[in-house]
């Protein structure tokens, strides 16, 4: 199945998709928008072109799993896109991620202008990966 990652942002969202066969998340593009219609409206598009059945939302939980701000808005625009996209959504803890995605492209090298380009599309690719590798071990047990 096609899965779309999203790492939701106030200025930019992070989108990522996996293969059919759920192995591997890989960025797709970063979306610029600050209204919230407007964002579910383009993430649902890209659900569509990119034949998604299925999104998998960061949910941004603080360091001790407790929701704030942030996570209340993640469930509310995570529930505007099941209806936009017409798709399940998935929430999924994304604590670390954009550590994580930092970390990857100091590895990698990537600096000032395309490292903002680039990292929301990263985090949500964590965000993914991490989604999928848990589907992998369930079904192992």
């Amino acid at each position: 199945m096609i899965i779309l990652g999203v790492d939701l942002g106030k200025a930019r969202t992070g989108l990522a998709v996996c293969d059919r066969g759920e192995i591997l998340a890989s960025p797709l593009t970063v979306v610029e928008e600050h209204n919230r219609e407007r964002l579910v409206e383009k993430v649902a598009l890209a659900a569509q072109n990119a034949k998604a059945e299925l999104l998998v939302v960061g949910l941004p939980r603080n360091m001790d799993g407790s929701e704030g701000e942030s996570a209340q808005n993640a469930r509310e625009t995570a529930a505007l896109l099941e209806k936009a996209a017409k798709l399940p959504v998935a929430l999924w803890d994304e604590r670390g991620t954009t550590v994580t995605a930092h970390g990857y492209l100091n590895e990698t090298n990537v600096r000032g202008r395309k490292r903002k380009a680039v990292v929301d599309a990263v985090a949500a690719t964590v965000i993914l990966q991490s989604y999928l590798d848990s589907r992998h071990k369930k079904a192992e047990l």
